[in-house]
This record gives C-alpha cells, structure tokens and sequence, in this order.
C-alpha cells in the first residue's frame, strides 16, 4: 500500500484529546511507519552513515552542529561517495552552531559535488536573525527513510573507545515510511530560508507503508510554540506518568506550573538531566528547579556520564516524544525545531524501559527533612521516594513540625546549589564593571565613542525589526454575523 506523504490518521470524535493534540502541532498523526529508537549515540551515528550508503537518488541533511573532526570526515567521505555515485546531496549547517568548522570543510563538500548551504550567516543585515538558529538535527533519504533527535556530527557523540572517551548520551528515532516523507517537506521548507527553493520534484508525494505506527510531525517554526503547547496539553491531561529527558531545562514558568500541578496531583513525574554539561550556566539554572519538584513530588535524576544530551519525553502509555526541542526559551520559541511524536504502546513501553536503564547511571536527587539536597546512588530504579520519618514527641503540631522541615530544607537547598552560580556571577560582574571603570578613566573619550557605538547599534536594529513587522491596516475589517451576541 503506497499512502501520499503526509496522509493523517481519521480520528474518532470522541478523541478529544487526539484533537487537541493536532490542533497544537498543526497536523495529524501519518499511519504506516516503522520506528526504531536508538539510545546509544555511536550505534545511532553508524545507522546514519549506512543510510546514507544506500541512497539511490537524493540525501537532505541538516544539523545544528557538523563538525570537521574524525566523525564530521567520515559524514564527508561517506557524503561524497554517494554524490560521485549521481545522487543528489544537499547539506544545511547552522553558522552559529557549526562556528568552528573550518571553510576548507565546506569547501571540500562542494568540490565533490554536493550543495551545502549555512542557516543565518553570523555577518548579516538583519541581526535579528542571529537569534533565530536552524537546532534541528534530520538527515532523510530518498524521501523513505529519516533520522532525527538530539544528535549533532561530533567527536562528542560518537566516544573513542581506543582512549577511553565516552560518547555523549542522546535519543534518535529511525522513521520508515510515509512520515519520512513528511520530515522531508520540513527539510524543503528551511533549505528555501536558506537560499532558492527545492525543485518541485525532489520532494516525493508518494510513499508505501513499511510499518503499522502513526507519527506526529512537529515542524516546530519560531513564534508558532508548537511544543510548548503540546507540552502544556499533556502535563494538563496526563493520568498515569510524565518522564522526561532534557539536556537544558530551563522551562518557561507556565509550563513549569504545569508539570508541578501534575506531580501534585498524584502523576508520577520524573525528570532526568545532566549532571555534568557543555553549558554549566544552564546546569545551574535548572538546579534551581529542584526544590520545587521534590516538594510537589517529582522525581529528579542526574545523569552520571560526559553528557546527556536526549530531548524526549513520555506520557502515559499513549504518547512518546523525540527531537531537537528543549525545554527552554529559545527551543520553544526562538529557533526552527523538529519532534516527532509516537502515538504506540509498545514503543512508548520499550521508551519507558530505556528511562529505567537510565536511571541506574544516574544519581537520584532527594529532598528529606532537616537536611540539604543530596544525590546518592539509585539502588531500586523502581523503588517509591523515601517517606519522611515520623515526627518526635513536641510541642509542636504535626502539621507545623512537617512545614518547618521543609522550610530547613529548601533553606540549605539553596545555599547548596545556589552558592556555587552566585559566586561565579557575582566574580563575573565584578570584573567586568572594574575593566569597564578602568578603561573611561584611562580612555574616556574612546571608551564613550564605544558605548555609543553599541547604543547606536541596539537603537538601529530594533528600529529596523520594527519596520519589518507587518503594519496592520485598521480599514479592513470582518464583517459581523448578523445573529452573533
């Protein structure tokens, strides 16, 4: 059976929800697909590049980050191969992302033959743009078969196991069948933001069925919220269980409300991040999160490795998520992303398996009376959170002795996982408002011409966002109901 790309799944009715999901992603769920999911990043790098070798007509790959090391080489040879072979190859890197790839990379890529174009050149007349990033990470071939998740081309993910170096941890999904061909049409829409458009027949629009899963594709485009909406919809409906894995959780507060709710409400909500990162301030940030999850009853686990980098969530026993969006600000809002979501319970199970194998190289964060915050090694993966022990013979209530304990807890909470980034902060802006005083004593004229310079530079470039913006023309109006309240 051969289904047009992009062909949605009828939903009942009654699937209120179902509608609600597709509402918020701008799309419905594509029958006749064959997943994999792929924990191990190496394993995951060597699928891409047996892919890639069997490309017959076209490879589309994009990714945030590609680096000229030993794994962005071999991509390159393996690349270059198929685009001597006649297949049609065409790369997008992000400029911001890939900074530290050298232009001979790129320019060995074209002299092979195959197309390759940056996202948002960091020298630009719109910096607006420097603030909107292609993060996605996608590579389809043929228009049949996709990979996507959270891994970039980089010596970090894939390890050396001659020198010990441990590969970085990530989630990547494996899509076989008419939702590839959709991923596809995401590819053609950010290659034309790029530069000129796809020809109009190098997306295929037909694809047989290799599978029986249905996949949501979540084109997540800045300023829509696409996944933060379908966030806030399954925290707000979840019954059973929410685990997520987020490499940078920073989570806006009305989706952090969210999740908090769901803990309170009985949901068994776990979370698991880094416990070392790239990108320490942000470690930092989401530390500060702690004290709240443990107190409205979450689960909260450090990985124990050089980086967990997964973005991917379950729900339920309905619903799985894999992709490049994190939980932060600029994920949800500012860059161009892409998820999938899974609607199948044996492959949410098989996710939720994964979540558990996790949590034994992870150290669980707890929360218990009268002490600070500690991590210690998870024994039982599925064991309940240790319950608070009984309170002493006093004058003080129960109730008054239970908040007061956890007051003291939050208390040095804080001042644990606060002292650290307050200090570096705190250095940080000192030094940098000292050399600032320095130099308009030692050069005051230089220093002033600078930062007027820089005021300039803010005035002009917001002014110039403004002009861009659409004007809105207050004479056209809709036409009223004549029957409407």
């Amino acid at each position: 059976m051969s289904l047009p790309a992009g062909t949605p799944v009828p939903l009942d009715g009654d699937d209120t929800l179902g509608l609600a999901m597709n509402r918020a992603i701008g799309g419905a769920p594509i029958p006749g697909n064959a997943v994999a999911h792929l924990h191990d990043s190496p394993r995951a790098l060597d699928e891409m590049i047996a892919i890639i070798a069997r490309a017959r007509r076209r490879i589309h790959l994009e990714n945030y980050i590609i680096r000229c090391d030993t794994t962005g080489r071999r991509f390159a040879e393996a690349l270059a191969e198929r685009a001597a072979a006649g297949v049609q190859v065409r790369v997008l890197y992000d400029a911001l992302g890939s900074i530290g790839t050298r232009w001979s990379y790129w320019r060995g890529l074209r002299q092979k033959g195959i197309e390759v174009r940056p996202f948002h050149p960091l020298l630009t007349t719109s910096p607006i743009d420097l603030f909107s990033r292609n993060h996605r990470k996608l590579l389809v071939v043929d228009g049949e078969i996709a990979m996507l998740g959270g891994i970039c081309l980089g010596d970090e993910w894939a390890g050396d196991r001659a020198t010990g170096r441990p590969a970085w941890r990530d989630s990547v999904v494996r899509v076989d069948g008419p939702a590839a061909a959709a991923m596809d049409q995401t590819f053609g829409r950010v290659w034309a933001l790029a530069g000129p458009p796809l020809p109009s027949d190098e997306l295929v629009g037909t694809v047989s069925a290799r599978g029986t899963e249905a996949v949501r594709v979540v084109d997540g485009i800045p300023g829509r919220t696409r996944i933060y909406r379908v966030a806030q919809l399954t925290y707000d409906t979840a019954l059973e269980r929410i685990w997520i894995w987020d490499a940078y959780l920073a989570a806006p507060p009305p989706l952090s409300t969210a999740l908090l709710d769901a803990a309170r409400g009985g949901v068994d909500v776990r979370v698991m991040v880094p416990s070392t990162s790239d990108l320490r301030v942000v470690r930092d940030i989401t530390r500060f999160g702690y004290r709240d999850l443990l107190l409205a009853g979450a689960r909260v686990f450090e990985w124990r490795g050089p980086m967990l980098h997964a973005k991917a969530m379950i729900l339920d026993r309905r619903w799985a998520r894999i992709g490049s969006t994190n939980l932060n600000l600029s994920s949800l809002y500012a860059n161009h992303e892409l998820d999938v979501i899974i609607e199948s319970e044996t492959f949410v199970e098989e996710m939720a398996n994964q979540f558990r194998k996790d949590m034994l190289q992870s150290n669980e964060i707890v929360l218990r009376p009268g002490r600070y915050l500690r991590r210690g090694r998870l024994v039982d993966a599925d064991a309940p959170p240790a319950e608070h022990p009984a309170p002493s013979s006093s004058p003080m209530t129960t109730r008054r002795r239970n908040r007061f304990d956890r007051q003291m807890a939050t208390v040095m909470t804080l001042r644990r996982l606060a002292g650290g980034m307050r200090r570096r902060f705190t250095v940080t802006a000192a030094g940098l408002f000292a050399i600032m005083g320095l130099l308009l004593v030692a050069f005051p004229v230089a220093t002033g011409l600078v930062l007027a310079a820089v005021s300039f530079a803010i005035a002009g470039t917001i002014a110039f966002a403004s002009l861009r913006a659409p004007a809105l023309d207050d004479r056209r109006r809709v036409p009223r109901p004549p029957n409407s309240a």
